[in-house]
């Protein structure tokens, strides 16, 4: 059985699953980038019924913006539900720019809040499709299993293993929001998805001619370089965190917070950014947050 029939056999398996316990289909998690196209182009090869969402980051480039809205359109008329899920945290609309000052720190690498509060909250009370994939972490392929109950902590998490099942397939849930999740293209890699989105004649983000990786302008993940290009490309973006900075700086100094050694925005850029070592800034580690 090659990646393909695996994961059609996974989508179709979990949207049995779906239909059963939650009376709904697949819900798939559109991202506008290619791990996303492929799970689509699996999903209608397998035949199978689902819905699509879009977690609208605020801080996506302007052509995955206008990228998504495209694919949607299209799934539309092909009639597939979908629908744009905008931020809300604490009960009100928020954005990247807003969490920042009320967080009182920017998004960093082990603390990606952002994450959690612009791109992970669709879904609850549904089983949904990802384009989560084991090349994208070498961690992430020698810890899973077939089966994870997610936790918090390490010592929270479970996995149970199956050596014997053929399509290794790969599901979580969360229990607190109802919510399970199949990852169908989990042992791909690049080539795999580029391969499918080229024998199906997929219209790709057209971001993928300049950037290698697409997602939010600025996000820590993208390693320093992948930044610059990305503030060089859309330069309004850098803007955008650089007033956040300043309304953070002036929040914290409202509620008498620690600097860590931030005198001004350039300061936090300049931190955020791993350029300086400034005095005291590694007990950011244990920074006091805002709202939490």
């Amino acid at each position: 059985m090659d990646k393909l029939d695996a994961a059609v056999k996974r989508l179709q398996s979990a949207s049995e699953m779906s239909l059963y316990l939650y009376q709904k289909p697949l819900l798939l998690t559109y991202s506008g980038g290619k791990d996303s196209d492929a799970c689509i182009e699996v999903a209608k090869i397998a035949g199978i019924p689902f819905d699509a969402v879009h977690s609208h980051t605020t801080a996506d480039a302007p052509e995955t913006v206008r990228h998504v809205r495209a694919k949607f359109r299209a799934l539309e008329l092909e009639g597939i539900h979908c629908e744009i899920a905008y931020p809300v945290y604490k009960g009100r609309r928020t954005s990247m720019w807003d969490l920042i000052p009320r967080k009182l720190m920017p998004p960093t690498r082990p603390v990606r809040y952002c994450c959690e509060v612009l791109k992970e909250t669709a879904g609850r009370d549904r089983w949904i499709i990802t384009g989560v994939r084991w090349a994208e972490s070498v961690r992430r392929k020698n810890t899973r299993g077939i089966y994870e109950a997610l936790g918090r902590k390490t010592s929270d998490k479970v996995v149970l293993n199956n050596d014997n099942d053929d399509l290794r397939l790969v599901t979580e849930t969360c229990a607190s929001k109802n919510k399970r999740t199949v990852n169908p293209i989990i042992d791909w890699t690049d080539e795999d998805v580029w391969s499918l989105l080229r024998d199906r004649h997929v219209q790709c983000n057209p971001l993928y001619c300049e950037f290698g990786r697409v997602g939010c302008v600025g996000c820590p993940m993208a390693g320093k370089s992948g930044r610059e290009r990305g503030f060089l490309r859309w330069p309004r973006y850098k803007r955008l965190y650089l007033d956040a900075f300043d309304q953070m700086l002036r929040e914290r100094a409202a509620r008498g917070k620690k600097t860590y050694g931030w005198q001004d925005t350039t300061d936090v850029y300049r931190w955020w950014m791993e350029y300086d070592v400034l005095p005291g800034q590694m007990d950011i580690l244990e920074v006091d947050y805002g709202e939490g």
